[in-house]
């Protein structure tokens, strides 16, 4: 849809106003009426309030202060001090950001049947370098949307996602039982831990089950050397990734060999377990055993619509996208339940409820928890994976009755926009019943993105949060010592900077 829309009145009549009260800028969007104000000039892309003008000066004052971890702090400061549009140049990233739900809706409507985002340099660089295929995540235009419409049938359509349920549910039972295991060992019979290790190894084991259709091990006593290996490659790899987006690889390479050694030695691990796991499901098919289903790149093997370098290139980058970016929720999560106790009791009683009528099937459990399915959507609100979602609109735009030309990077502001006052009211409020009252959320929960091009692994992400949430919360109680807010920082998608300190005590 182009400016046309039925969004164009809304963004043409409602207008920001600025204002300074308690010595703080803030600003209040100005309620829609009947009446239609006085339409004012459109003002050209130059005038949009920068942050900073030199690139490169930017980018040095960055690496110097250490910026990069606070830049969903630095957005949101930036949007409170600029307004709700400013401009970013940061070495050879240029980009307009927003922080509006209709400012994300106009984008969302000028995204084209091609939608583009910010694609990772490094990322893209080691397939060329080793002869890979990319996968969606990093594809454009024609051939991304010829792989996203079969990869979706597997993990985004209702069929696809029933399959690979039992699966997550079966990791996730396990995890019960393996703390359990260490709450015997107690004897005060409770657990307090850093939990962020054990949901990084619960989070592999469950996607690589789903995808590969393979355990790990992880959730034993002694995981095999080859499963430590490989979780340690998945490490690497997030843990270096950051580094490497505002610097062009080659320029990486030479300033940094042993950052970007470690980054391509780690994608080459990644993929040479994809190559194993390949192996395992050939192995079975020649074996001629009674077919059933063995995750999604058996499926993706079985109906061939993709060649097998595109299922290779695609199951790394789920991998790659399916550890960090669901341990993190969770463990923001039950850091929110510990220290708001009312809200884990009522998602306990849900559960409850829902147990009451008898068994029931995966999904259709699922369906019957909307509490604890919107605690998962709060905690998204307040600490999003990814700080922003990016898109390169098709067509001039004017947003904010400012012109911003086709094919400039825009980014929504995750972070800032769930911290608003503006948007939500009692923004710092851990209050998952905000999803469930009546009223317009649109755009306004963004945390798997938008559109054809919001995250391909929302489905098994919410799955294997909701499965994990469920089992634990009925089998544990929570709570944390410390009550205080956690200080985040950015380190390719949000984590705390100190994981906070959990006890677990077994439910009665």
């Amino acid at each position: 849809m182009g400016a046309s829309s039925r969004l164009s009145p809304w963004t043409a009549h409602c207008h920001i106003s600025r204002s300074f009260w308690a010595g703080r800028p803030c600003w209040s969007v100005a309620p829609m009426v009947a009446t239609q104000p006085t339409p004012s000039r459109v003002l050209p892309f130059e005038a949009i309030p920068r942050s900073g003008h030199n690139a490169w000066l930017n980018l040095y004052h960055f690496w110097r202060t250490n910026s990069f971890q606070n830049l969903h702090y630095i957005m949101q400061k930036n949007f409170q001090r600029l307004g709700p549009i400013y401009r970013e140049t940061v070495g050879t990233h240029d980009s307009v950001n927003v922080m509006l739900p209709r400012d994300a809706a106009q984008l969302f409507q000028s995204e084209g049947i091609y939608p583009r985002r910010m694609g990772i340099d490094a990322w893209i660089a080691h397939r060329l370098l080793r002869n890979h295929k990319c996968g969606v995540f990093l594809m454009n235009g024609e051939e991304w949307r010829a792989d996203r419409l079969i990869l979706n049938k597997e993990v985004i359509n209702p069929a696809g996602t029933l399959k690979f349920l039992p699966f997550l549910n079966t990791v996730a039972e396990d995890f019960v039982d393996f703390m359990h295991r260490r709450v015997r060992k107690n004897t005060r019979r409770l657990l307090t831990i850093d939990l962020r290790h054990d949901l990084f190894r619960f989070t592999l084991e469950a996607s690589s089950y789903a995808l590969y259709g393979e355990r790990l091990g992880l959730l034993e006593e002694s995981p095999s050397p080859e499963s430590l290996h490989f979780i340690h490659a998945v490490e690497t790899m997030l843990r270096t990734t950051l580094p490497l987006l505002f610097i062009p690889p080659g320029v990486m390479r030479w300033a940094n060999h042993k950052l970007w050694q470690d980054h391509m030695d780690a994608w080459d691990s990644i993929f040479k377990h994809a190559d194993k796991c390949i192996q395992n499901i050939y192995q079975e098919f020649c074996l001629g055993k009674p077919r059933k289903y063995s995750g999604i790149m058996a499926e993706l093997l079985l109906h061939a619509e993709l060649p097998l370098d595109s299922i290779k290139a695609n199951m790394t980058e789920f991998t790659a996208g399916s550890v960090d970016t669901t341990a993190m929720p969770l463990l923001f999560t039950l850091f929110e339940l510990a220290r708001n106790p009312h809200v884990q009791t009522a998602i306990r009683e849900e559960i409850k409820a829902a147990e009451a009528h008898g068994p029931k099937e995966l999904s259709k459990l699922l369906n019957s928890l909307p509490l604890l399915k919107a605690a998962i959507k709060e905690t998204l609100r307040l600490y999003p994976v990814g700080i922003t979602v990016q898109r390169y609109p098709t067509q001039d735009m004017v947003i904010q009755n400012y012109c911003v030309p086709a094919g400039t990077l825009c980014q929504v502001g995750l972070y800032a926009m769930g911290r608003s006052p503006e948007i939500f009211s009692d923004p710092e409020l851990y209050s998952p019943q905000r999803w469930l009252s009546k009223g317009d959320h649109s755009f306004r929960a963004l945390g798997f993105g938008f559109g054809v091009r919001q995250c391909i692994g929302r489905r098994l992400a919410e799955a294997e949060m909701t499965l994990f949430l469920f089992h634990l919360l009925r089998n544990f109680k929570i709570d944390t010592v410390s009550k205080a807010d956690i200080k985040t920082v950015f380190g390719f998608i949000l984590m705390p900077e100190k994981p906070p300190l959990l006890t677990f005590r077994p439910v009665d």
